[in-house]
């Protein structure tokens, strides 16, 4: 936050540590600290998160890109051919598909509900450099019968019960419609699927993040109609990622 108040980055701090600090950036690391304190998560007072050696905007009308993301991307590419069309849903920060878009050869199209969420991704498209395309839409109900490759989402997925015992920080700043998946918090997982289910080709790509107790609903999900089902594990050993091909 002091090298965002001074508008330099950290390397000046170490090399101008016995600077005092002038009126104005007295001023401004005041106003951070104290939104800071009063729990604005980091994040959106610098309005920016690293994601995958990049940095990409961030606003409330999206969630803050994660680390554990970084799995569901690896996941992606590594499934992801020259020429294949690919959706990311829910698109939020555009994270997932400007890194997908930058990092392979494939078409990207990348969805939200939220006008608010396709500005900013829009914004960090063309700040990095990504061939996206955004659509304003609930999911997939954009895209046409057996039109993609790979569907790739990290969806709404804390249910409501859940709300009470969130993080301050969380709850009070991010958007509840990227955070809240229903209920119980499985119930945007489960119209995802059937929805990826008529939009993929056959043997087509669906990779989704898991909550830390969603594995075994979404499993579930992915019993018929699907094959080759597998799961990553981020660094902690918990369940992060599930990815399933679309069976004839």
């Amino acid at each position: 936050m002091l090298a965002h108040a001074l508008r330099q980055d950290r390397v000046y701090l170490f090399g101008h540590s016995n600077d005092e600090l002038s009126e104005l950036g007295w001023i401004h690391f005041g106003r951070y600290l104290h939104q800071r304190i009063a729990g604005r998560p980091t994040q959106y007072i610098t309005k920016k998160q690293e994601f995958y050696g990049r940095d990409f905007a961030v606003s409330r009308d999206v969630l803050i890109p994660r680390p554990e993301t970084e799995h569901l991307v690896e996941a992606a590419l590594a499934r992801v051919r020259p020429g294949d069309v690919v959706v990311d849903v829910g698109c939020g920060s555009g994270a997932i598909a400007v890194t997908i878009a930058v990092e392979s050869r494939a078409r990207i199209l990348a969805t939200d509900i939220s006008w608010g969420a396709l500005q900013v991704a829009g914004a960090n498209a063309r700040q990095l450099g990504a061939r996206v395309e955004f659509v304003h839409a609930d999911l997939l109900s954009c895209m046409a019968p057996q039109s993609t490759d790979v569907v790739v989402s990290n969806p709404p997925y804390v249910g409501l019960f859940e709300a009470e015992g969130m993080q301050r920080e969380v709850l009070d700043y991010e958007p509840h419609l990227a955070l809240f998946g229903g209920e119980q918090g499985t119930e945007v997982y489960a119209r995802l699927v059937a929805q990826a289910r008529e939009v993929l080709r056959s043997g087509g790509w669906l990779l989704l993040e898991l909550g830390w107790k969603s594995l075994d609903a979404v499993s579930l999900m992915l019993r018929d109609g699907w094959r080759d089902v597998d799961t990553v594990a981020d660094l902690a050993g918990i369940p992060r990622v599930i990815a399933a091909r679309c069976t004839p």
